[in-house]
């Protein structure tokens, strides 16, 4: 029923994200969209949060594993998905038997309420009482550490940067609570010689200037083979300069703004610093003004030849910059991609199935998400979603990321009328 009720919302809803978050209404749809996949998987989901029964080493009895719902689950949730993050952990939570307390991002408040307020009506119309799903509308200041101290929160689920991960997961740790983070990320595409080129090309330049490069699964580095590097470098130039930019409303424009002007900020920065470190700039990174650029929240995405080695390309700056890197190997490759401290999402393009299947084992891509052939950006709501090193390990949306938000317990039945101890241990009196 939530689902059909974001089905019906979804144009307006859509149209929300878009205005007020600032991504495309194409993206904006896409994001309700998700929370109507997710609504739809956690219905089926919810017959399936099975055990394992397992053999005892004791005569006669028996032993299995059973999850019981945690409780209550805080859900902080970032700027870049307003909704759809929500909602992942949200419809998880809920068919765990956990109520939520929502915290969304300052930013984007209208989107969290407008939501709040279509689900809020599908629990009342169908006798669910209150206090199930919960949103706190409040910046930090407010409702912040104090949230994140409570014991009677067992679960955070924190989606933003590395920055607030480690606040986030210090503060919850010292009251040995749980924390699920969803962080930053660095993700990187791998060329290889036997890639199709246009493929890769379409993948990349959605990756990388989607949301204006603001996901945490945007493409931020792209390796590329050296014998191909200056034919992909002039397709790409070539692309981007048909890239749209805009009003996001205006279906005709495939970028709209940054969030602010402090993402502009850090924009304008982060070439100033590659620069500085040696890098080149091939093509945009230009702050927009003038007629529909008012808000000086438009920017010009950015390609930029750079060393993987340097500083400002270890960090991740949301914004759509885009950091050109040479390989001569395969080995060169999977080295210059592992080598920073981020680890969400990653692919490869190649038709070459020793290439592929390399990059998807353990000497390959050392990220939580592995593509072959398709891009960073984007993941189905079936799979588990989530990153290692600093993007912060957590996995939310498919697959068995229902566990966290339960408490497992181990059970055993002993069906007998003796006492036999475990590990052959006697102990009579």
């Amino acid at each position: 029923m939530m689902g059909n009720a974001l089905r019906d919302a979804k144009e307006d809803l859509g149209y929300l994200v878009s205005y007020e978050m600032g991504k495309s209404y194409q993206e904006g749809l896409g994001e309700v969209q998700e929370m109507i996949d997710i609504c739809d998987f956690a219905v089926g989901l919810s017959r399936q949060l099975n055990g394992s029964t397992l053999h005892s080493e004791r005569p006669k009895h028996r032993m299995y594993d059973q999850y019981h719902p945690l409780g209550i689950v805080g859900v902080i949730s970032a700027f870049n998905f307003p909704v759809a993050v929500w909602s992942w952990n949200a419809m998880l939570a809920m068919i765990c038997g956990d109520v939520v307390v929502w915290k969304p991002s300052s930013k984007v408040m209208l989107c969290a309420i407008a939501t709040q307020n279509i689900i809020a009506k599908v629990l009342k119309d169908n006798d669910v009482e209150e206090g199930v799903l919960n949103l706190i509308a409040a910046g930090s200041k407010h409702v912040g550490d104090n949230f994140l101290a409570d014991k009677r929160v067992p679960l955070i689920s924190a989606t933003g940067s590395t920055r607030v991960g480690k606040r986030v997961g210090s503060i919850v740790g010292e009251r040995l609570g749980r924390s699920l983070l969803e962080l930053g990320g660095n993700n990187a595409i791998v060329i290889t010689e036997h890639a199709d080129l246009d493929m890769a090309l379409r993948a990349v330049v959605f990756g990388a200037v989607g949301t204006a490069g603001q996901r945490c699964t945007s493409t931020r580095r792209l390796i590329i083979k050296d014998s191909i590097y200056d034919a992909f470098k002039e397709k790409l130039v070539k692309a981007y300069a048909q890239i749209t930019i805009g009003n996001p409303l205006d279906t005709k424009n495939l970028v709209g703004p940054l969030i602010d002007t402090d993402a502009v900020k850090s924009f304008v920065n982060a070439i100033e610093a590659l620069k500085k470190e040696g890098g080149n700039v091939i093509y945009g990174g230009e702050v927009l003004s003038g007629a529909g650029y008012e808000s000086g929240c438009y920017v010009r995405p950015c390609i930029a030849e750079a060393k993987n080695s340097f500083h400002i390309v270890q960090e991740e700056t949301f914004a759509p910059i885009l950091y050109l890197m040479k390989y001569s190997t395969i080995e060169e490759a999977m080295q210059i991609h592992n080598d920073v401290p981020q680890g969400l999402s990653s692919a490869i393009f190649s038709q070459n199935i020793l290439e592929t299947e390399r990059f998807l084992s353990h000497e390959g891509s050392d990220c939580g998400i592995a593509n072959v052939n398709i891009g960073t950006s984007g993941a189905e709501i079936g799979g588990a979603f989530g990153g290692e090193k600093e993007t912060g390990g957590g996995r939310e949306s498919g697959s068995d990321a229902w566990k966290v938000y339960m408490r497992r317990q181990t059970n055993t039945i002993n069906f007998s009328t003796e006492m036999p101890l475990a590990q052959g241990i006697k102990f009579d009196f």
